[in-house]
């Protein structure tokens, strides 16, 4: 077990050559995204918390200075040049340099020193202040340790001498004004940990050091993805890959990626870790049972066609459900019922030559162009149309062009003149009560009806036998609406491998993990498997799919607007009994459009002086009259007393006066409801 360090410095002297390494967070809580966030480029790391790293990437570098520490990070790719500082302390033996400088040549050249005194080799002469590159150590025949160095002589000469490691003097570092990059300085063993000056500065500028940051790809328990995070998070960390060589990290896999498997994967034990999250779309008793902890038998994936089916409205509400191909029950088809022609347009589209029956009477609009329907006339869907509305020109009506017959009776049968059918023309806006007609009494399979043009109204009339108790048996009708593949997973309960349901792989938000459990049968080959066919949903999750699947009906027609005519009636002569009531109608308009100091409309001009009347103001009268008759008050010409119209009204009804002289009476003047 490794010593107690931070992630840091541990990063930052691992080896890259020994990865995978266990580490185990020990103190501090450094906290980035949500703990639930499965992106991969968040983590949550605890005490007590255990990574695997297996593998490091330089994310950017940390650039702190010495005087003042303050630090910030620096881009990988940053252009600025850092000039290396050379240390102040002097070596003593070349010895002392190899051990604590590294020694080769890299990229960035070697490490250079001089001499302070001049050094004698053999017959070479190394003048003091002179630089020198070490290059390399050796070992003579003899068995001493030799470093190899580079050194420059007069008019640019060069040559290599070996100085024994044992050579004593006064050697310090030569400082070059040579500028490095950051990724100079951080690919380099030797520059990696030097003291650093910026060169856009002066001699003045901050000393700093580069430290690098990593970004770390570990495994943690239950995270489905590689986490990554940087090496600089403040937490303390103790290598326990020794103690924990046999550790296995779970990986939680959603439904989708245990569809990815291969088939060799399958049969497999996997045990819950998340029971479905969200809307509860389904109502069958396997999904109860898909609780955290529980462990399932995953026998194969793949895809499977389903069918979406309904209920009519019962005590129990709407009922839906999805069935699977594999169904085995028998069904019969049952006659569809529709509530006008544009749901007799919709089914023909989907079954060509469709036959119904009218159900209902309805009279004929010869406005609308709506013809009458009697009930058991047969009707038969021919073709669309397009008729110009009875107002006039340019509206359009859309309609159904039917083909009608008419079951005649014995008696008209004998009649030859006798038409049995006809085309008729349907609007679409119109309604209407019919029953589609059934050529056959069959028993179909579930395949069978798919094939077939859909929505169908079905009725279970033979259960499927590999179901314990088939919930389609006993309905009075099925809508089998429309078909869709769905992938699944094939699972079953451990307790039950035998009785296997489908996981629709897109409607359910759970995880889970595979587990070395046995598998919960002693033989080799599996068991026979009974496959629930029918899961009943929800309605949620009825109208959740047609939100998926983007499927909009459009609303039916309205009907066209009415334009007011402005052609008059032709007159006809009636006798004066059937205009009556046209007269009684016009008398009780005349009383509804009185009103009490008001008429209805503009007032009409007062009436006309007579000319034998002189021009001096009329004598006055008493205010208070004796009689009606005494009265000289003029008679109102304009308004009729409701009493007399009713009584006029009552006198015309039971009169069989011509209309002329009824005009004559009404246009009498008639004495004014106001004494």
């Amino acid at each position: 077990m490794g010593d107690l360090q931070s992630l840091r410095v541990f990063i930052n002297c691992l080896d890259q050559q020994s990865l995978p390494r266990i580490l185990q967070v020990c103190s501090g809580v450094y906290f980035q995204g949500s703990i639930y966030e499965l992106s991969g480029s968040e983590v949550c790391l605890s005490t007590g918390d255990l990574v695997k790293i297996i593998g490091l990437q330089l994310l950017s570098v940390s650039c702190e200075e010495i005087d003042t520490g303050a630090s910030y990070e620096l881009p990988t790719d940053y252009s600025g040049q850092f000039r290396l500082v050379a240390e102040d302390l002097p070596y003593n033996t070349i010895e002392e340099i190899v051990g604590l400088c590294p020694v080769g040549v890299d990229a960035c050249g070697s490490f250079i020193f001089t001499s302070r005194e001049e050094l004698t080799i053999e017959n070479f002469t190394v003048p003091a202040g002179k630089e020198l590159t070490l290059l390399s150590v050796e070992a003579a025949d003899d068995g001493e340790r030799l470093a190899r160095c580079h050194v420059l002589g007069q008019n640019k000469a060069s040559a290599e001498i070996l100085l024994p490691l044992s050579l004593k003097g006064e050697f310090y570092e030569y400082e070059s004004d040579r500028g490095f990059n950051l990724q100079e300085i951080m690919s380099s063993a030797r520059l990696s940990c030097r003291r650093f000056r910026n060169t856009n500065m002066k001699n003045c500028g901050a000393l700093m050091v580069f430290s690098p940051v990593y970004e770390i790809s570990a495994i943690m328990h239950m995270r489905k993805n590689v986490v990554k995070f940087p090496s600089s998070l403040e937490v303390d960390v103790q290598d326990v890959t020794e103690k924990l060589q046999d550790l296995v990290f779970i990986t939680p896999l959603s439904l989708t990626e245990v569809a990815s498997q291969s088939k060799e994967s399958f049969p497999t034990m996997a045990e819950i870790l998340d029971s479905p999250e969200g809307d509860l779309f389904f109502n069958s008793s396997w999904f109860k049972e898909l609780q955290s902890g529980r462990q399932l038998v995953l026998h194969q994936c793949g895809h499977t066609t389903m069918i979406l089916a309904s209920t009519p409205k019962g005590r129990k509400g709407k009922q839906y459900y999805f069935i699977s191909d594999r169904y085995g029950g028998r069904m019969r088809r049952r006659a569809r019922e529709f509530g006008s022609v544009y749901e007799l347009y919709l089914a023909s589209c989907q079954s060509p030559g469709l036959k119904v029956s009218v159900t209902r009477h309805s009279e004929a609009e010869e406005e609308e162009g709506i013809p009458a329907l009697s009930v058991g006339e047969q009707l038969e869907v021919l073709r669309m149309d397009g008729l110009k509305d009875k107002s006039g020109a340019a509206q359009k009506v859309e309609s159904l062009i039917c083909k009608r017959t008419i079951e005649v009776d014995d008696e008209d049968e004998e009649e030859d003149e006798e038409v049995d059918s006809e085309e008729i023309s349907l609007p679409l806006f119109m309604a209407g009560h019919f029953v589609e007609k059934l050529a056959d009494n069959k028993k179909y399979k579930l395949t069978d009806l798919m094939k077939s043009s859909l929505p169908l109204d079905v009725k279970v009339v033979t259960r499927d036998k590999d179901l314990e108790k088939d919930p389609l048996m006993g309905l009075t009708s099925i809508k089998l609406e429309e078909t869709f593949t769905e992938t699944i997973v094939l699972a079953s309960l451990s307790n039950k491998p035998d009785l296997c349901f489908e996981l629709p792989v897109r409607w359910l938000q759970m995880s889970l993990c595979f587990t070395s459990d046995h598998l919960p049968w002693s033989s080799d080959e599996p068991p026979e498997l009974h496959i629930e066919t029918v899961t009943e949903v929800t309605e949620k999750f009825y109208y959740e799919y047609h939100k998926l699947i983007s499927k909009t009906e459009e609303p039916p027609p309205r009907p066209p607007k009415r334009k007011p005519s402005n052609s008059k009636a032709p007159k006809k002569s009636h006798k004066p009994k059937n205009v009556l009531p046209n007269v009684s109608s016009n008398v009780t308009k005349q009383l509804d459009d009185l009103a009490l100091h008001q008429t209805k409309g503009k007032r009409a001009p007062a009436p006309p002086p007579p000319d034998d009347t002189p021009d001096q103001p009329p004598p006055l009268l008493p205010r208070k009259s004796i009689s009606i008759a005494e009265s000289t008050s003029m008679p109102n010409m304009y308004v009729t007393g409701p009493t007399k119209a009713r009584n006029a009204a009552r006198r015309l009804s039971d009169s069989d006066h011509d209309y002329e002289d009824i005009k004559d009476t009404f246009n009498q003047p008639h004495e004014s409801l106001f004494y």
